[in-house]
Order: C-alpha cells, then structure tokens, then sequence
C-alpha cells in the first residue's frame, strides 16, 4: 500500500540524493500496510516527485528521537525541534530504496488529488 506526503522541495531534494535517512511525521497514518511513501513536492514546485521504500517507523519521545536519528536526518537539530516544539511525541519514517520520476508528475492529472494536509491513502 501506498501513501502520498506533502513534504517541502529542499527535504524532498535531500531525500532523492541520499542525505536525509529519516522522514519526520506529528501525526501518521495508521494502516500497518503501508509499504511505500510517494513524495509530492509543496510549493514552489507542487509535483509529484517519486517514492521510497518504508523500512521501519520509530515513535518516541522527541529528544530521543533525535538522539537515534539526528546524524542523518537531512534537517538541522533547530528546525526539528521546531518542527515538533508543543509535542511529547514524534514519528520518524526511515527511508529505504528510493525512485525518483523522470518527468515529475502532476498530483491533479496523476492522481485526480488535491494537496494533502497530512497525508493521502492511494
């Protein structure tokens, strides 16, 4: 099973290049099913990307969190702690194999989605 994420261009590039390991969630879906993550790539470029592989998910405490993940998180330790500031809790999807689309695809043509706040079940 397949799973669409909105996730900004910069953490997207750095995904595709190899440099972020570790894709960082609030909130998750809850189906265990879920095998692949297509990534569309928010504003300014607002396409649909490529996929990667789903590996393992951790769900802990932020700080810890961090600890296991910090080194090859593709995000700096600020931004991620703002990211999850107001939060106990936070999820870490860990990136597998990855493919990125050539061309990139339209989410509307494609899909027949509109942007996802979170997350989208395809």
């Amino acid at each position: 099973m397949k799973v669409l994420l909105s996730i900004k261009p910069e953490y997207a590039n750095r995904i595709f290049s190899g440099e972020k390991k570790y894709e960082f969630r609030r909130a998750i879906f809850k189906d265990q099913k879920v095998t692949h993550i297509v990534v569309y790539a928010s504003s300014p470029l607002r396409k649909v990307v490529g996929e990667f592989e789903v590996v393992n998910i951790i769900h802990e405490d932020v700080k810890a969190l961090w600890n296991k993940t910090g080194s090859v998180a593709g995000i700096s330790e600020s931004k991620y702690f703002d990211y999850f500031s107001n939060r106990g809790k936070g999820y870490a999807i860990q990136i597998g194999k990855t493919k990125k689309y050539k061309p990139s695809h339209s989410l509307k043509e494609e899909y027949g989605l509109a942007p996802p706040q979170s997350f989208a079940y395809l």
